[in-house]
């Protein structure tokens, strides 16, 4: 059995070295885009989930105003479930109504960077909504320039990807909707410029 000579031990662990260091960036990068690849499903997911309550109920489901879905099931009040902001990443999604059985999501997702303080953005007033997520990779095709000229926070980001239904992603529901009114409405009080 031949033993290697310190200075071949030496050479080899220089070459391991080389070759880690040449290989890292690759290895970082497939990281960050399986990551933004998770974001990816998750929007998608949730999206599909506001869209099959809509169908359920007629309307989106109402959001907090840090960003939270409002469709997890809370406390029962005068034998009537009442529902509480979902917390990304941890509670089930489940339609409330008595006899039936649907699951929406199991677990509501959160941001795979979630430990580290990033999450997703959620807001509707029931007739629209807007979800935003925020992608690592600032050359994802989905990465929207003015949903980060808007500067809505996912934690401890910036988001730079959104999907929204009735409203556009540059510009707050309250907004559109007073945009909306006062088009409907231009003399009115609210809606004078001064």
């Amino acid at each position: 059995m031949k033993h290697f000579s310190k200075p071949e031990i030496f050479s080899l662990a220089i070459i391991f070295l080389i070759l880690i260091a040449v290989s890292w960036p690759n290895f970082s990068l497939s990281l960050r885009r399986a990551r933004d690849q998770v974001r990816r499903d998750d929007i998608g997911n949730i999206q599909q989930a506001i869209t099959d309550y809509y169908s359920d109920y007629g309307l989106y489901p109402s959001s907090t105003s840090d960003g939270k879905i409002i469709a997890c099931k809370g406390p029962t009040e005068n034998g009537k479930t009442t529902l509480i902001a979902c917390n990304w990443g941890h509670d089930p999604w489940i339609n409330l109504t008595p006899g039936i059985d649907k699951v929406y999501m199991k677990t509501v997702p959160g941001d795979p960077n979630q430990s580290s303080g990033v999450n997703y953005d959620y807001f509707s007033d029931g007739s629209r909504y807007q979800l935003f997520a925020s992608f690592e990779g600032p050359d994802e095709p989905e990465v929207d320039s003015k949903v980060v000229a808007r500067n809505v926070k996912c934690g401890d980001r910036v988001c730079n990807v959104g999907r929204a239904v009735n409203v556009p992603l540059y510009i707050s529901i309250e907004e559109y909707n007073m945009q909306i009114y006062c088009g409907q409405h231009p003399n009115s009080i609210k809606c004078i410029k001064k």
